[in-house]
């Protein structure tokens, strides 16, 4: 356990120019790949006129599923978070795809699969109307794909590759041809 946590703490301070291409390559692909699933989940939805989230939230389980179902009754709330859901998928997704506010992107890519989780958890004689697309038990893709983008915060790409490299550059130019305040 003592040799899992001192690795963990020493790939956590790793500084990301210290990755070698191929590692780099591989995140970078990891967030385009993450951040497409995303966005086609956003579009579909966006696209879909009969699509609800009233249907999911009616068919949680587990210890939150009483909110969950609370939720699924009242139509004023199930409006909200099936914008909230449609335009937060396409936010992340974009967002991870241009490499643009990745962080916060992450952190709003994984509060979304933390709630899907939630719903949905994959433990024993829990029985939901929606199929599977395989037989889980504790883990899912939902708790697996969080984990990656927590790889993604961990180890952020963006600055390297993405927008938020041109925003760094962009600021950087900014600050250093403002002139310097005199102090009077």
């Amino acid at each position: 356990m003592e040799v899992l946590l001192l690795t963990t703490i020493t790939i956590m301070k790793t500084p990301i120019s210290s990755l070698s291409p191929p590692q780099l390559n591989v995140l970078v692909i990891l967030r385009v790949l993450i951040g497409w699933h995303f966005l086609y989940e956003g579009v579909v939805k966006l696209y879909s006129s009969s699509w609800s989230a009233a249907g999911y939230l009616n068919d949680s389980q587990g210890l939150f599923a009483p909110i969950f179902k609370a939720i699924a009754e009242n139509s004023s709330l199930v409006t909200a978070v099936d914008f909230l859901n449609t335009w937060g998928l396409i936010a992340v997704g974009l967002g991870l795809l241009v490499g643009f506010l990745t962080q916060a992107a992450l952190i709003g890519g994984m509060v979304l699969l933390g709630m899907y989780y939630l719903s949905h958890p994959p433990f024993i004689g829990a029985q939901y109307a929606l199929p599977s697309e395989g037989s889980y038990l504790w883990v899912n893709k939902n708790l697996i794909e969080l984990f990656a983008m927590a790889v993604l915060y961990v180890f952020p790409t963006s600055h390297i590759i993405g927008l938020d490299r041109l925003m760094q550059r962009y600021t950087q130019r900014k600050r250093q041809s403002a002139p310097e305040e005199v102090a009077a």
